[in-house]
């Protein structure tokens, strides 16, 4: 069965950058849509992007669109998210995800299937100081 396990998290000071991996296992078994979400203690989790990663058709949210990249290195079963320009908002736990969904349902769906993907890490830390 796929496993995904995320790193690359740490604290960082506004402005700052940070790139976060997401090693896949096995993307045969989880599938070609995959995204980032964040969450912090007592919130809902929040969708971050997604990737498409047959294809490599992206998608962000308003929030973090000009400032985070979301790709995928399919050699390597990996997933990144570069994150420039870090602001305190940004401080979260951030998980990984990914699902066999086709890319019709993965570009329209993503974002309010926030808790049905089928694959989930474990979560790094982001923490941005002001």
């Amino acid at each position: 069965q796929g496993q995904l396990a995320e790193s690359g998290g740490g604290s960082v000071q506004a402005g700052g950058s940070l790139r976060l991996t997401c090693s896949a296992s096995d993307y045969t078994y989880i599938g070609y849509c995959m995204g980032w979400f964040r969450q912090v203690p007592g919130s809902e989790r929040e969708p971050v992007a997604a990737i498409y990663t047959n294809g490599g058709a992206t998608y962000y949210t308003d929030s973090v669109r000009g400032r985070f990249t979301i790709s995928y290195d399919l050699p390597r079963n990996t997933l990144y998210l570069q994150m420039n320009s870090l602001e305190p908002d940004d401080t979260a736990l951030y998980y990984c995800a990914g699902d066999s969904w086709d890319p019709q349902l993965c570009a329209s769906d993503w974002t309010q299937r926030k808790y049905e993907f089928n694959y989930w890490g474990q979560g790094t830390q982001v923490t941005v100081s002001s």
